[in-house]
């Protein structure tokens, strides 16, 4: 799923290539993807792109007034195409392509969601506030409010463990499952350690390992081509899906806790004491 790093880059990617453009116009494939008709799509035909910005995990074009705002969700992903094919594509089927942007230079960008679970969001509003997921987001931690004061205001009397709490986009916007991970390992925290036991000096560790984790993918992410920033993730990832290989700060093996839709990992070392978390999967296959 792309989260703030990747979001933040497209945000730049699109800056660079579509503001000063008119949209030509605008075709939806997959009607489902579209929660709103008031302005209707059509409206933002013959308008510029005066803007392009992220709230949290959701990627903003201002078009001259209306917004199209787009949350890529799990699978979602924005290819861009310097010219847009002129053959007409069909909805339905297998074709993962749910949207088709055409600019005024011939260029443009799909909107695409491969597979059978759909949860690509688009949306176009007067005001991005308008979007209730936009709406409803906590602090930006890379907002200059977010201080280690604001994070231990946050986590105070929260009896929750921090994984879910770093991932809750109403909290805290914009980190996902993988940067979650990115972050505790940075921090040296379990995933299970409750939010309100967190010390003063845990706060402060936490913050830290929280903005510079993700300044640091922002980084690396900035000026690469939107076909790129899958890669860049998943090669700078230090723990996150890399179940089985060895941690990159102490050699111990990454471990895995999975759940019904989605998994954590881990350096035990690092971050448990040494001592593996419990997989409740693998837990009850065993019974």
């Amino acid at each position: 799923m792309p989260e703030l790093p990747e979001v933040e880059a497209l945000a730049g990617f699109l800056r660079e290539r579509v503001v000063g453009h008119v949209v030509a116009r605008v075709d939806v494939l997959a009607i489902s993807a579209l929660k709103t008709y008031d302005p209707p799509v059509t409206s933002l035909g013959g308008l510029t792109v005066t803007g392009a910005t992220r709230h949290g995990k959701f990627l903003d074009l201002d078009v001259d007034g209306p917004h199209l705002v787009i949350h890529l969700a799990r699978a979602g992903w924005l290819r861009w195409r310097d010219e847009i094919p002129s053959r007409p594509v069909r909805p339905g089927g297998k074709n993962p392509l749910a949207m088709r942007v055409h600019l005024d230079d011939g260029s443009g960008f799909d909107l695409t969601e491969p597979g059978t679970k759909k949860g690509l969001a688009v949306y176009v509003v007067r005001d991005p506030a308008d979007v209730p997921g936009v709406a409803s987001l906590g602090p930006d931690p890379l907002d200059d409010t977010f201080t280690p004061g604001a994070l231990g205001a946050i986590v105070e009397g929260k009896r929750t463990q921090i994984k879910g709490l770093l991932r809750d986009q109403k909290v805290i916007a914009g980190i996902g499952n993988a940067y979650s991970d990115e972050v505790l390992h940075v921090a040296k925290m379990s995933p299970f350690k409750i939010a309100a036991s967190l010390t003063g000096e845990d706060v402060e560790i936490l913050h830290d390992a929280i903005v510079t984790t993700l300044r640091d993918a922002v980084e690396r992410s900035r000026g690469l081509e939107a076909q790129d920033l899958k890669g860049e993730k998943k090669t700078g990832l230090r723990v996150h899906g890399r179940t089985g290989q060895k941690c990159p700060i102490c050699g111990d093996t990454v471990r895995e806790v999975s759940f019904a839709d989605s998994s954590l990992q881990y350096c035990p070392t690092c971050q448990t004491g040494g001592k593996p978390l419990a997989d409740r999967r693998m837990s009850r296959l065993l019974k």
